[in-house]
């Protein structure tokens, strides 16, 4: 009983003191107290769920979809689950083994040089149970707990990271896929009157007014356009297998809602204070959790160098019947032992170096991760900005545009104007339709790419597994 109580004090003194190695602190931070060219603003869009963010309710859907059938995130909730389980059996260290084992064997008891006679075959059965334990006394089975709890933490923080990509990525392809049915209806409707302005010169030309290179020109114009569809026709085909393949569904049509002229923008779309990045953001978040278990792997390493303490014990009964076994005469054995290095040619020594080395590479990871971010909210608050200017002088260019069209068709039946006139305003009118089309798509893509930056929807995703430490290093 004495001995029973020492080793329980001793392990309440050993499972109480610190382990050895460098204790984790976060980096000292990296970012600014306000965006570059954004005002100081603790409310963000990325505290907005993302189907908040997003109106359409047929992207809504396609969002869900993605979320219950994408293959990649289905293997990223595996790769937790694996961790979680990994974290669990690094822990389940901490604690003694307990085991048993059950014998039978029969033999013939005869001394050695004497004759065989008056000995016998007998039966022996043997039962015992035995217990393995190793004191944690310098914290190498705590550093390892810690190092797997935030490898843990890291894998779940890496699925966060898929779910935020998921939902923009399948937004971003959404958006690109309206504008490409938008450009499918301006080349159509350009070709269309492409037909009205070659048919125009057609009558001209039978009319005696115009000559037939106006007819030529215009049938050239005419075919220029009518090229364009079929590849238009082609990216919308390969949009909405890229689609397909983030649903995970069979390629295939995807369903639409609302045209890209119709979709709504954020009124206001404040990014919020940098320093939330550091807590939201799932590959920030991700990165400092590798940097915290590459620290914690140092102090596994530097355990090493000292001896393993441990308590083994074995209790058991044993007996010439089998029905007897349980009250047979017992035995029991308690060993202390205490294995350690004496000389592993460098082994150890580089072990401990390497996995210092590892943990200034984390670092380093981790501060560029949080500079990538900050670079990223920067590029997409400038792009939403810059667009949306940019929109509104391609909607006057449009307007403009459509208007010379229209003037010049009217001067050309008047006989006031050349055919060329015509054709010119045309050919600038589809370019400028075009590419106001593309900046509205890329307005609302700078609004994903600003959610995606901010970590969006954070909120919206479950807390973070963990098979927690039962002790503090």
């Amino acid at each position: 009983m004495r001995g029973a109580a020492a080793a329980a004090a001793l392990a309440a003194l050993v499972l109480a003191g610190c382990a050895l190695g460098p204790r984790y602190q976060r980096p000292a931070e990296l970012a600014p107290e306000a965006y570059r060219d954004a005002p100081q603003d603790p409310a963000s869009i990325a505290d907005l769920p993302w189907f908040e963010v997003f109106g359409d309710a047929a992207l809504r859907g396609l969002v869900e979809e993605a979320l219950a059938n994408n293959r990649d995130l289905a293997a990223a909730a595996a790769r937790v689950e694996q961790a979680r389980a990994l974290a669990a059996v690094q822990r389940g260290e901490l604690f003694p083994d307990l085991g048993y084992e059950a014998d039978a064997w029969r033999e013939r008891d005869a001394s050695f040089g004497a004759p065989t006679r008056g000995t016998g075959t007998q039966n022996n059965y043997l039962g015992l149970l035995n217990a393995a334990w190793e004191i944690d006394v310098w914290g190498r089975i705590r550093r390892a707990t810690e190092a797997a709890r935030a490898e843990l933490l890291a894998s779940e923080s890496f699925r966060r990271g898929v779910v935020l990509s998921l939902v923009t990525g399948v937004a971003q392809a959404y958006f690109e896929l309206r504008e490409l049915d938008l450009e499918l209806e301006i080349t159509r409707r350009t070709v269309d009157t492409f037909r009205e302005t070659r048919d125009l010169f057609e009558r001209q030309f039978r009319g005696g007014v115009a000559s037939r290179l106006d007819v030529l020109r215009g049938e050239a114009a005419l075919a220029q356009a009518a090229a364009t569809v079929p590849e238009i026709e082609r990216q919308i085909v390969a949009k909405e297998n890229e689609l397909s393949l983030l649903l995970g569904r069979p390629a295939g049509p995807i369903e639409r809602g609302d045209a890209l002229t119709a979709q709504a923008l954020p009124p206001e779309v404040p990014a919020g204070i940098p320093s939330q990045l550091l807590e939201r953001r799932p590959d920030v978040l991700e990165a400092e959790q590798v940097l915290r278990a590459e620290t914690a792997r140092i102090g596994e390493r530097v355990a090493a160098f000292f001896p393993r303490i441990g308590l083994t014990a074995v209790a058991g009964r044993t007996s010439g019947e089998l029905d007897s076994v349980l009250s047979g005469p017992s035995f029991w054995t308690l060993v202390g032992n205490a294995v350690g290095p004496l000389f592993t040619f460098g082994r150890t020594w580089y072990g401990w170096r390497a996995s210092e080395a590892a943990a200034r590479a984390a670092l380093q990871s981790y501060q560029q991760t949080v500079l990538q971010a900050l670079a990223d909210v920067s590029n997409a608050l400038t792009a939403r900005e810059t667009l949306a200017r940019t929109r509104a002088e391609q909607e006057r260019a449009v307007e403009a545009l459509a208007e010379a069209l229209r003037i010049a068709r009217i001067r050309y039946v008047g006989g006031l104007a050349t055919y060329l006139e015509v054709l010119d305003a045309q050919q600038q009118l589809l370019p400028a339709e075009l590419a106001l089309a593309r900046t509205r798509r890329d307005e609302l893509i700078a609004v994903v790419a600003l959610y995606r930056a901010l970590g969006g929807g954070w909120q919206e995703a479950p807390p973070a597994p963990g098979v927690p430490l039962p002790l503090a290093p």
